[in-house]
Formats: C-alpha cells, structure tokens, sequence
C-alpha cells in the first residue's frame, strides 16, 4: 500500500463505505480489544484505521486486509507473514506490532500508532529537503535496514510513502509486506519482480535473487529525491523507468541542487552504482559514512532537528515543538529552557571556562617571569615550560583483513578494511576486534610500537565464516 498510516495521508475517503468493503460482514466499529475511530489510509491491499486499545488504553493503528483479496492465499499468507517478521523485530526505526488477529475470514495487524508525516506527503509539501534533515533521515532508515538486514531480512519495497517521521521527531520504517524473510519460504517467483517500480534495483527489476545491496540502492533512490525533489530515473517516450534504472546513469544531483555537498553526492552515488558489488559491502558502512556526514552539521539531537524542521513547515504546533525539545522534568521541575539551547550553553561555558583556564596560565607565567630576578632563565623546568601539554608518543597501523572487516579499536569504529590510510593511535596496548556480520568476531590485544605513519604496523588476519 502506498502508506501504512499518517495523520497528514492523502488519500482520505468516506470511512463507512471503505470499512464495508474491508470489513463486511464484521462489525464496523470493532476488532478484538480495539475500537475503530477512523480510517487514515487505504492502499490497493489493505486499508488502516486510527484505533484505542481498550484493554490497554493506548491509541493504536489496525491494518485490514481488504476482503477483495483476502480470498487470494498468497496475500493472506503475505500479510500473516509481515506480522510474524515485524513481532520479532524490536527497533526504533522500525513500526512494531502487538497483535494479529484472523476474524471471520478477514485479517487484522494491531500495531504501532505514530502520529506524524511521511516522507512522500513531505515532499509534497515542501518540495525538497534540506541536506541535513534528509541525511537524518536516511541514516535512520539505514539503521532499520542494518537491524533488519543483520537478520537475514531483505525488506524490497524502500520509498517515501513508507517511511513516517514522528512528531516527535523519530523515523519509522514500515510495510515488510513484500519483505524476503529466510524464516518463510519465498513466495516470489524466480524471474519476477516484485516492489515500487520507480525504487526499484537493477537486480529488482530483472527478477534476480536479491540480498541487502538492493535496500541500499532503493534508499539511494529516496535520498537522491529528498534532496533534489525529483526522482533519478523518471520515464520518458523512448525507456520507461525499469529500462533507465538498468541502462542509465542516474543525473548528478549537485546538478539540480548545487547545495549537495560533495560528501553526500559521493554517498548517494555509491548507494546508486548499478552493479551490487559497487555498493557499500555493509548496511551498517553506509550508517557511518552518513553519521560521518551529518558529525560536523548537525550539533543538535537529531529528533530534535527532526522536530525544528516540522515546525517550520507548519505540521508541529510551536507549543508541541517545546514540549519535545524541553529536557526530561527532574523533580517535578522543568527547565525554562529548550534542550537545544542548553546544548549550545554548554558548549559556550566549557570553550569559555577553557579559554579562561588558559589567560590564566599565561597571566601566571608573565607574572613569575616580573618576579624572578633579572638575568634568570625560564628554560628547562620553568613554569611556562611545566604548563606545556606533554606530546603523547603515537603510532601507527594498518590492519588486513580477508575478506573485508569493521575495525573497532578499544570499542569504538575506526574504519572499514580496506584501509587507505594508516590508522593513527596512541603508542601503547589496545583492544582490537574485527566484524563482518557473515564470519566470526575475532579480538585481539595488540601492541602499537612508537612510529612513523611512513612505517606503520601491519596486522593480516583471516576471518572464519559462521557455521
């Protein structure tokens, strides 16, 4: 369907008339524990309504399988099959599911209700995004697509009508409908493809066998439309777009938006190379290299900006909007203040109580230097000699791996092999672990000699795949 539920959705129509065709004979008003409160969005398989979950008292969504192809089994089973994938799936990033329902012949999902927009009625509204604001959200959409990914699951329908941005700021990817889960058997054919045409991988649209690379090349798509307000490939008299997105380049967006900075044009442009070898060898490489991006540019929590954004295209109140960005109360007090400008406080009173720490140390010295008797040298272990930063011996490595690996030095993501350039750290003993999510974890404790990057250390391991 086209979206799973947004409270700005197009597509509204009369609710007794769509519940009829979904529901009948069912009653109309309820399904189990929930009541029905309105229709929010209906797509050619399913429609989804607004409910509240009595028993629970909390507001959810309930997606109906619409009884015009609940008699087909392959949607029946498809739509039983989303339920079980997303139940086991607890992310963030991704709708989660409470309940599924099988009532007089007709099929229910009680999930997740997210009050928000989503990206396709966003663009419809504003045109394009602003660099940071889309990079927030593909990195978001990249780490649903790793969690999933990581999982075996391959979700084949990445577009704008199925990623919702809260109003509070979080991102949600939805609809695994047409998902490829290795826990079920393919229903898709060999030689068939299946997905939005216009999101749609090489591969996809050849009918071959799909891994995580063809996520990665529809969230190119998305992101490239985000950023420019149009699609890469659009169909015209001579291809139509399944023929462009196997034959044609896709345009340089710094060409229709000269804003794109290089970085994001070279992320969305690996995103997008035709051949899956030339994507990014990980979901999760993807996520650092736009965590990378966005590290410099955005200084603020990213619901956050998430949150400013919405307000200033209207869809979140100015009072809503303090009520998100307002820290957790403590104590039953409130700050006056939004987090974002006690972020930038604190930024301000740690550079000024550093630049204050630093006029001192120099106030200190030229003082010493007025006292000492004339004549008196200041070399050696003078007082402004003592207040000089001792340099840190470093050295330098270089680790390969076959056949690729995430590098994590003393816990945290340095690199990906393979590496250009050698990877600095401090002389000494560190941590090093190695992980690629089809072989196993190696750790090991290494010693870094002091050195020169000239002549760095190198480190060969081999990984062993996973039984």
């Amino acid at each position: 369907m086209d979206a799973i539920y947004s409270d700005f959705s197009r597509g509204q129509g009369e609710k007794s008339a769509i519940l009829e065709s979904a529901l009948a004979p069912l009653p109309i008003d309820r399904i189990g524990s929930c009541r029905l409160v309105e229709e929010i969005a209906s797509g050619g398989m399913a429609v989804v309504y607004k409910a509240v979950q009595e028993n629970l008292n909390r507001t959810v969504a309930v997606k109906a399988l619409k009884t015009a192809v609940a008699g087909d089994s392959q949607f029946a089973i498809r739509f039983e099959r989303e339920a079980l994938s997303l139940a086991q799936m607890q992310h963030e990033n991704i709708i989660h599911v409470y309940d599924f329902l099988k009532e007089r012949g007709a099929f229910f999902i009680v999930m997740e209700y997210v009050e928000g927009v989503d990206v396709y009625d966003l663009l419809e509204r504003c045109g394009h995004l602003p660099v940071d604001v889309a990079a927030i959200v593909g990195v978001q959409v990249a780490r649903a697509l790793d969690y999933a990914h990581y999982r075996g699951i391959i979700h084949r329908d990445i577009k704008p009508a199925n990623i919702m941005i809260a109003r509070s700021g979080g991102v949600k990817l939805m609809d695994f409908g047409i998902a490829r889960d290795p826990a079920f058997e393919d229903l898709t054919q060999a030689g068939t493809g299946v997905g939005t045409p216009s999101y749609m991988s090489p591969e996809q649209v050849l009918g071959d066998k799909l891994d995580f690379r063809s996520d990665l090349f529809a969230l190119g798509i998305v992101m490239y439309q985000m950023v420019t307000g149009k699609k890469p490939f659009i169909e015209d008299e001579d291809r139509s777009v399944m023929q462009k997105i196997r034959l044609e380049k896709h345009p340089n967006p710094r060409k229709v938006n000269p804003d794109i900075p290089r970085e994001l044009e070279r992320i969305l442009s690996r995103c997008l190379q035709k051949l899956p070898r030339d994507r990014w060898r990980s979901t999760q490489e993807l996520v650092v290299a736009l965590e990378r991006f966005l590290a410099p540019r955005v200084k603020i929590n990213y619901n956050a900006r998430l949150v400013l954004f919405l307000k200033g295209q209207g869809l979140v109140r100015p009072e809503e909007a303090e009520k998100f960005l307002r820290p957790s109360m403590i104590n039953g007090s409130s700050p006056s203040r939004p987090m974002v400008l006690e972020g930038t406080r604190a930024v301000t009173r740690r550079v000024a109580g550093l630049q204050g720490m630093i006029t001192g140390a120099v106030a200190l010295s030229v003082g010493l230097m007025h006292l000492a008797p004339v004549g008196t040298s200041f070399q050696g272990n003078s007082t402004m000699a003592s207040l000089m930063p001792i340099k840190e011996p470093r050295g330098y490595l270089r680790v390969v791996a076959n056949p690729w690996a995430h590098v994590f030095i003393d816990g945290k993501l340095v690199e990906t092999t393979p590496i250009a350039e050698p990877i600095e750290v401090s002389a000494g003993i560190h941590e090093l672990r190695l992980v690629n999510e089809y072989f196993l974890e190696q750790r090991h404790e290494i010693l870094v000699p002091e050195g020169r990057k000239e002549k760095p250390t190198i480190l060969r391991y081999t990984l062993e795949r996973k039984p």
